[in-house]
């Protein structure tokens, strides 16, 4: 949590929030627990912080972020994360150099939401094809073919409009001069997630948040050791 961040770009960096239960001042509260992964220019990762607080809003993502840069974060081109919007505003006014990836696994379940499952077989096949493309020009093309197929149809406009209006921001990582399949989602920390919420589902309720920091802390320790023990590459960038 206090480790200088100085003297290592994180062009990369990739944030999402968990809630735990803990008891504070006698009382069971949600508490947020925000959490950063960084990756370097050389396609290393790393957690580079996390922090509890009392909710996911602009006022405490910004906090998080000030923390970050106050540590010596810099560097950063691109913020991948869901579309929470307390979280985006916080994004665009503390990185005003950066670029936002929206979560395309996120994204992509907020359109097929929207649509009935029955007889939706062929519109959701073609909403994922979009997805599978990493050249942007050949996803706008693939996107606005869908819109002219299935716009005048009632039961898919609310998911064309959808698509079509968070469609730049879902394809940022492939204008970048460095682009890669595994930059489109926060998958990592998903799974960063899955392995706290393994260990902290044992407790349940925290008796106080100082516990819930020193846990979280721990297992979030054990997994970046991991990382940065293992002589590979999480991401391989191709030559420009």
């Amino acid at each position: 949590q206090n480790r200088t961040l100085t003297g290592t770009k994180f062009p990369y960096l990739m944030v999402d929030v968990l809630y735990i239960k803990a008891r504070v001042e006698q009382r069971v509260l949600s508490q947020s627990c925000h959490i950063a992964i960084g990756i370097t220019e050389e396609g290393d990762r790393q957690i580079i912080g996390f922090m509890l607080q009392n909710e996911e809003s602009h006022e405490t993502w910004s906090n998080f972020f000030d923390y970050l840069k106050n540590r010596g974060l810099s560097g950063i081109k691109l913020v991948i994360s869901d579309a929470h919007k307390g979280l985006v505003s916080a994004i665009q006014t503390s990185f005003t150099h950066a670029s936002w990836q929206r979560c395309q696994v996120h994204f992509m379940r907020n359109i097929l939401s929207t649509v009935p499952k029955k007889g939706s077989k062929p519109f959701r096949e073609a909403v994922k094809a979009i997805f599978k493309f990493s050249d942007i020009h050949l996803a706008r093309k693939a996107k606005s073919a869908l819109i002219e197929e299935y716009a005048d149809q009632v039961k898919y406009q609310k998911a064309c409009r959808t698509l079509d209006e968070g469609f730049e921001d879902a394809f940022q990582y492939t204008v970048l001069g460095k682009s890669h399949n595994r930059l489109k989602s926060t998958n990592l920390l998903e799974r960063l997630n899955e392995e706290v919420r393994r260990r902290e589902k044992v407790i349940r309720i925290f008796p106080n948040t100082a516990s819930a920091n020193r846990l979280i802390g721990a297992v979030l320790m054990d997994v970046h050791e991991s990382w940065i023990s293992s002589p590979r590459k999480y991401i391989q960038f191709e030559s420009n």
